[in-house]
């Protein structure tokens, strides 16, 4: 029965990650199952140790899943019992977490490490010193084989001699070249956590002045590719990832087929490997045509990822000639296919199991649909997969500082021989989150522009046109009735009569009120080619663009009164206002907007002092 079973890891990616994803499909796939990798540390995240344990909480890809395998530090313990609550078998790597029923698979750094301080002391090295990032298990771990191997050889622990490091990087191992030189080189060799807090130990110490092994052996531990080529070369611990990732399916695999079997912790043996750095003589480098094939093959491969990386730039953060949303641009990437999933609604999501809905696709042709993150990516992603090969499903969080967008997955190869998160997912993750920033940072500018336009051309209380847009109306109409000959237009002024009681004894607010219900009664008394207007107070403009007959604004005159002097209800409260109309008619002799204007209020308070006499 085929299974697939979820790697949650920091990175999905990376010499040290990468590898024992790596490890664990070749497992997989020849006991006929597959896996998939889900980044939890955010998009663009410089480093694992520096980032911290991520807050990582949701279910993706649970309905998919057999079991789950948890790397270092991707996830908290309070994610692995629930995982476990829910029924996932889970296998713990190179960590425990106590009262949590998971089963654990750990290298036994122990004995790589207590078999390189027998090496030491072997030179005649009594003053051993320690250097790692302590807050690891597997850091700790290798620091009891250290103290073991002290105590093998008849050697006291020194506390002076532990250096306790803030990462696993060459930033670590400069930190300790650093202390060891103030402290006048109190020991003549040392054992890092890492083969990178090694090399960036033995760098500094170059830079200063001094030689290894010859004014400090040392020794790293996982045994990377860059150890060999160091110089001189690193002596180190080998930690065998495949064996260890075929160790972790096992495991799964069993845990899977049987719920009921209770949780175990198996160990994969660690050795010493002996090169320069520890005082032997050198063995020189290995030149074998296979071995020289394979580094121009690294080569190579590590050039057509900076391509991906260049050109993914240029796409994501470019002119956005396509919605990045599309997903067109994984054409220029190593992905067989991929889909992007974005958060239903506005904001942060919600709940245990929040909606995804699948915006974008990537060779895939599934469409669009939703559904919780716990069934992300959807099945016919997995089709894609060319396991032998070494394709899996990776996902992603696409989230930035301002926003957490949703999830991306991709199918492509595992990426073992880059440092961890220099990975194209981890890349891709964080363009994506900012090309999906800048689009809606775009969005926001263009809708706040138009709503100051808005604002500038319209009336903000009724919405209606203001003084501004009608001068461009009749600056409009006045043109084409220059350019059409025996085209009419008319200027209908409008003044409530009584406004002002309404004020003085309802309150302004009631005559806003008022105010609104008058634009809305004209507006539905014209056609949309014409115009309705408030020039201020109570004041309104009508612009008839264009009639049949010469009559004919008369009969919009006539519906306009009709109209208006019909009793209003505001607040319960019948009101009535009176109504002044002035009207200027544009003619072949005169068509300028400005003087029919000043003609219809001309007209408008003729109108208005014949009432009063009257």
């Amino acid at each position: 029965m085929s299974r697939t079973f979820g790697i949650l890891s920091p990175f999905v990616g990376g010499d040290y990650y990468g590898a024992i994803i790596a490890g664990v499909n070749s497992a997989a796939v020849a006991a006929g199952d597959r896996v998939m990798a889900v980044q939890t540390l955010d998009p663009g995240s410089y480093s694992a140790d520096r980032s911290g344990l991520p807050d990582f909480r949701r279910p993706v890809a649970w309905q998919h899943l057999a079991g789950l395998i948890v790397l270092p530090g991707a996830v908290d313990a309070a994610y692995a019992r629930a995982a476990r609550t829910a029924g996932k078998p889970v296998v713990l790597v190179g960590h425990e977490v106590p009262d949590s029923d998971c089963s654990s698979v750990l290298a036994d750094s122990r004995s790589g490490v207590r078999e390189a301080v027998t090496h030491l002391a072997g030179h005649g090295h009594e003053r051993i010193a320690f250097a790692g990032n302590l807050t690891h298990f597997d850091v700790r771990e290798r620091h009891e084989g250290y103290r073991e191997g002290l105590l093998a050889q008849q050697l006291t622990p020194r506390s002076e001699l532990l250096y306790a490091l803030n990462d696993n990087h060459e930033t670590g191992g400069e930190f300790v070249a650093d202390a060891l030189i103030r402290a006048g080189m109190p020991a003549t060799a040392v054992v890092t956590g890492t083969d990178r807090n090694a090399i960036g130990l033995i760098r500094r110490l170059a830079e200063a002045g001094y030689t290894v092994p010859g004014d400090l052996a040392v020794v790293g531990f996982d045994d990377i590719a860059d150890a060999t080529y160091l110089r001189p070369s690193l002596s180190t611990v080998r930690q065998p990832l495949d064996a260890l990732g075929a160790a972790v399916h096992a495991l799964a695999r069993e845990l899977a087929a049987d719920p009921r079997l209770p949780a175990a912790v198996r160990f994969v043996p660690t050795t010493f490997v002996q090169r320069d750095s520890c005082g032997c003589p050198s063995r020189g480098l290995p030149v074998s045509e296979s071995r020289t094939r394979e580094l121009f093959s690294d080569v190579r491969y590590l050039q057509a990822t900076l391509n991906v990386q260049y050109e993914l730039g240029i796409e994501l953060l470019g002119s956005h000639e396509k919605d990045p949303r599309g997903l067109a641009w994984m054409e220029s990437t190593p992905a067989v296919g991929g889909c992007l999933g974005l958060w239903r609604g506005e904001g942060e999501p919600r709940g245990d199991d929040p909606l995804l809905e699948v915006v974008g696709e990537f060779r895939a042709g599934g469409g669009k649909r939703s559904g919780p993150v716990s069934a992300f990516p959807p099945p016919g992603l997995f089709t894609l997969a060319d396991g032998p090969a070494g394709d899996i499903v990776f996902v992603v969080p696409v989230r930035s500082a301002s926003r957490d967008w949703g999830a991306l997955a991709a199918v492509g190869r595992i990426q073992a021989s880059t440092p961890p998160g220099r990975e194209m997912m981890n890349q891709a993750g964080a363009l994506l989150a900012a090309a999906l920033d800048r689009d809606a940072m775009v969005a926001s500018l263009r809708d706040q522009e138009e709503r100051l336009r808005n604002a500038a051309l319209h009336d903000h209380l009724t919405g209606l046109p203001n003084r501004v847009l009608l001068a461009d109306r009749l600056q409009q109409a006045g043109l084409r009735a220059a350019r059409q000959p025996g085209h009419r237009f008319a200027v209908l002024l409008l003044d409530l009569d009584g406004f002002k009681a309404v004020n003085d004894s309802l309150g302004h607010a009631a005559g806003d009120v008022l105010l609104v219900e008058v634009a809305r009664r004209l507006t539905g008394l014209v056609r949309q080619s014409d115009t309705v207007a408030r020039l201020g107070g109570d004041e309104f403009v009508v612009l008839l663009d264009g009639f049949a007959t010469c009559d004919g604004h008369e009969r919009v005159r006539d519906a306009i009164t009709a109209a208006i002097t019909e009793p209003f209800v505001i607040d319960g409260c019948p009101v009535e206002v009176g109504l002044s109309i002035g009207v200027a008619l544009s003619t072949d002799a005169s068509a300028d907007p400005d003087h029919l204007l000043r003609e219809a209020d001309a007209a408008m308070y003729r109108e208005k002092s014949t009432a009063r006499r009257r």
